[in-house]
């Protein structure tokens, strides 16, 4: 940068400073996800924004390594020394009530280079191919979570999934997060009780990838702050409660080429394009191998059970809820036009992480001019097992250790990831695993219930 453009950089930071604190804003919220899908940061005054932006605040590379249960799980890539540099995206702040402010960060090296470990910049990287193939695609997220009484060891009580009352027993909870979440623009579309006994769910509004993830994790810190403000505690574990429903965190995808829609107006399938096809074929053919980082977690395997719409087979189909990637084709139900969601993501994955792995598994279909496989319009679990093989239908998971393995086996998550990210995100899992995985499920749900929640 110039010494021209830094300075008008520099008035233009402070301008914005000072915006903040002639509204109130006192203090900055500036947060990571890290490689076990825990949101962490730092605090620090508005008035230090230029310093959290340019030079950053630091931060002990060991942060790549902490696990759900704050165990550091050390591989010779990171060591006790150095420091890294926590810089804020200032593009990305978001006004918060009562005098805060959020922003996400970029983790650098002291010398100005972007840390291996950044996960923020791995799904930025995976944008970027994309556009280099010509492609264009915007993201979208669901959250499925808990609201639980602070004391409670269950979720009890009458419920209805779906059901008006539960949301109606909750109205002031309610009005809260769509008035909270509306203020801070993350594009909430709608709100509803879920299927297990407090159990919610929220949908937004599509947007590039990178501040589509951005609006999911500050919805997650959001909705941690209002379950507070109404002595509720939320939790978005992917199995709260053993014999409950579990949690997802879904991600739709939609893909263009110089505005036109790949996954519609062609001739394959329900509309796909051809090369739409090849990047729902990369999907499909790479998940098996890359599940480990889309359901990561110790509880994982549990919540990615057939019949229970997580997507617990690797497969695509027509609104087909027992997919792992559901096409929702365009028609007048669908204002957003065609898209994919990928079902089983679930909330203890490092959404970016996730979202950027989906990309690069689409892309590598593209790369490799995959064809559009069968659509599967039936339950996976419905055909016999060697109907199943001659589909190409592969169960995602079994236990988060054969998970762990394929990923470490796999060559294109070795092509998409840097050395040392791909190291931390497999060593902090093999600690869940080998800490936890041999205990009861009741034991490890009790232990996680609240691991992701902030």
């Amino acid at each position: 940068m110039d010494k021209v453009a830094a300075v008008e950089n520099n008035q233009s930071i402070d301008s914005q400073c000072e915006s903040l604190i002639a509204s109130g804003v006192a203090t900055l919220f500036a947060t990571l996800v890290d490689s076990a899908g825990v949101i962490r940061g730092k605090s620090m005054p508005a008035t230090r924004l230029r310093t959290i932006s340019q030079s950053g605040v630091g931060a002990s590379p060991s942060w790549a390594l902490f696990c759900a249960d704050n165990a550091i799980a050390w591989i010779p890539a990171f060591s006790a020394v150095g420091d890294d540099r926590l810089r804020a995206d200032l593009t990305a702040l978001v006004k918060l009530k009562d005098g805060f402010c959020w922003a996400p960060v970029d983790v650098f090296e002291q010398e100005g280079d972007r840390a291996a470990w950044c996960s923020r910049q791995f799904l930025r990287s995976q944008v970027e191919a994309l556009q280099t193939a010509g492609i264009e695609t915007l993201a979208a997220g669901e959250l499925e979570f808990y609201l639980l009484p602070e004391d409670a060891d269950a979720a009890t009580g009458h419920w209805h999934a779906y059901g008006m009352g539960a949301l109606l027993d909750r109205e002031a909870v309610v009005n809260d997060i769509v008035n909270t979440l509306g203020e801070a623009g993350v594009g909430l579309e709608q709100f509803h009780a879920e299927y297990g006994t407090a159990q919610f769910e929220l949908s937004l509004a599509p947007a590039n990838p990178l501040t589509a993830i951005d609006r999911l994790v500050l919805t997650r810190i959001l909705l941690g702050r209002i379950a507070r403000k109404h002595k509720l505690a939320v939790s978005f574990s992917p199995k709260p409660f053993e014999g409950g429903a579990g949690n997802g965190a879904h991600l739709h995808f939609s893909f263009t080429r110089q505005g036109k829609p790949l996954l519609a107006g062609g001739d394959c399938a329900y509309g796909i394009t051809a090369e739409g096809g090849s990047l729902i074929a990369g999907i499909v053919h790479y998940l098996p191998e890359m599940v480990a980082l889309l359901a990561p977690s110790v509880l994982s395997a549990d919540r990615l059970q057939p019949g229970h719409w997580s997507g617990a087979y690797a497969c695509w189909g027509l609104e087909n809820r027992e997919a792992a990637v559901r096409y929702c084709a365009a028609n007048p139900a669908n204002p957003y036009g065609a898209h994919l969601e990928v079902k089983c993501i679930d909330p203890s994955a490092n959404p970016y992480i996730a979202c950027g792995a989906v990309l690069g598994m689409a892309l590598a279909g593209h790369t490799q001019s995959m064809s559009l496989p069968e659509a599967t319009q039936s339950a996976p679990a419905d055909f016999s097992e060697q109907q199943r093989s001659e589909k190409q239908i592969k169960r995602l998971i079994y236990s988060q250790a054969d998970a762990l393995t394929r990923l470490e086996q796999s060559e294109l998550a070795r092509a998409l990831f840097r050395p040392e990210l791909l190291g931390a995100l497999i060593a902090v899992r093999r600690h869940e695993h080998e800490s936890y995985g041999h205990l009861p499920l009741k034991t490890t749900t009790e232990k996680f219930r609240f691991a992701w929640s902030v």
